[in-house]
């Protein structure tokens, strides 16, 4: 079980890397197409462009989810479960109102936010475990 702390945060690390890719391919190229964009109702680049892709300062949610993952990946390595664990609901709570967002607000399917979503969940139940 430990090392799913390790291993679902490099996921949505990955996960985070590729939506900020995204964002920035979409940004700089209006013809581009990501993998992930499917139709115009399941599209992960009309969701991360939107505006709320970014939180305060502007800053990209993908960002954030890197800055995030990389934290959870090195508290995993000091052995601080219980920080993760307190972590893993404020990112569930974040992923919650994302969700929503997503659904009533952009109206729209991103198969990559699900995933994250699905990342958090899976952080906060294995952390929990292990307390």
């Amino acid at each position: 079980m430990q090392n799913s702390l390790l291993i679902l945060p490099i996921i949505g690390f990955l996960l985070s890397l590729y939506s900020f890719y995204v964002e920035r391919k979409t940004q700089k190229d209006s013809n581009y197409k990501a993998v992930c964009d499917i139709s115009d109702r399941m599209s992960c680049s009309k969701t991360f462009t939107s505006g709320y892709g970014k939180l305060f300062f502007g800053i990209s949610n993908g960002v954030a989810g890197i800055a995030f993952y990389i934290l959870v990946i090195a508290l995993n390595i000091f052995g601080m479960t219980k920080v993760i664990f307190y972590l893993s609901i404020l990112s569930l709570i974040g992923s919650v109102y994302l969700a929503y967002v997503l659904n009533f607000k952009v109206k729209t399917v991103c198969m990559v936010c699900y995933s994250i979503y699905l990342v958090n969940i899976l952080l906060l139940v294995f952390s929990y475990r292990l307390l």
